[in-house]
């Protein structure tokens, strides 16, 4: 039985990435002429994917376990949480969702003056180089990375759904969002950039958020986790003797 729905992993992180980036993407499409103020703009940007991925990680979480990010799944599997051949599959579900978002949320918003998809490929900022990109892209995916494993993976976790992983995103784009795009997601970079065939930089929308997930992934590897199961099973133990 647990052969026949092998593929609803797969189908959920490819849907759930599609609906995470039409939203956040359409949200920046959606803002251009009609929010005068750059900051004002960058809000309603971060918000839209921070509570777009809120919703999907809730959604989707107990089906494939809510990544919609090649980061997180590289951090996950280095974590030795997922194995290496879903991973894969998770990653190519995660980049098809993005590239029909990408492709989905400019024809919607293509007939609006002053609308291109270059728009929604991330880009550098002002005073902001590659070197600088990737550790901005890093931290940020560390923030969200953080929020994964310490709300969802650790068996100490809060129960609170997509909350704490939404948030981080959110929080993440405020602070990058005019320095790198605030993406830490290489898919949400490859998505547009494919569609505007424009990939400038790549080297910061993949480098950066793979090593801020892997750095996250390694410190609860081997300090964490491993203190969150011997917890548990101290817990088990008194459990058993009572």
């Amino acid at each position: 039985m647990k052969q026949a729905y092998q593929w609803n992993a797969y189908i959920a992180e490819g849907l759930g990435t599609f609906l995470f980036f039409l939203i956040g993407i359409g949200a920046g499409y959606a803002v251009v002429g009609l929010v005068d103020q750059e900051a004002a703009s960058g809000v309603i940007v971060a918000f839209a994917h921070g509570l777009a991925l809120l919703v999907m990680v809730s959604a989707f979480g107990a089906i494939s376990g809510g990544h919609f990010n090649p980061a997180v799944t590289f951090g996950l599997w280095l974590a030795g949480k997922i194995d290496p051949i879903k991973s894969v599959v998770y990653v190519v579900a995660q980049v098809i969702g993005a590239v029909l978002a990408a492709a989905v949320a400019l024809y919607i918003f293509s007939d609006r003056e002053g609308i291109e998809a270059s728009m929604a490929v991330p880009a550098l900022g002002d005073g902001i180089d590659v070197l600088r990109g990737i550790v901005v892209e890093a931290g940020i995916t560390m923030v969200l990375v953080v929020a994964v494993f310490g709300t969802a993976v650790d068996g100490r976790a809060p129960k609170i759904g997509g909350i704490g992983i939404g948030l981080a995103l959110v929080a993440g784009i405020l602070m990058a969002g005019t320095l790198t795009g605030g993406a830490a997601n290489p898919a949400r970079w490859f998505g547009p950039a494919l569609v505007a065939l424009d990939f400038s930089n790549a080297i910061v929308w993949i480098i950066g958020p793979l090593l801020g997930a892997g750095i996250v992934a390694a410190v609860y590897r081997f300090l964490f986790l491993p203190e969150a199961e011997d917890q548990a099973a101290a817990e088990g133990s008194e459990t058993a003797a009572e």
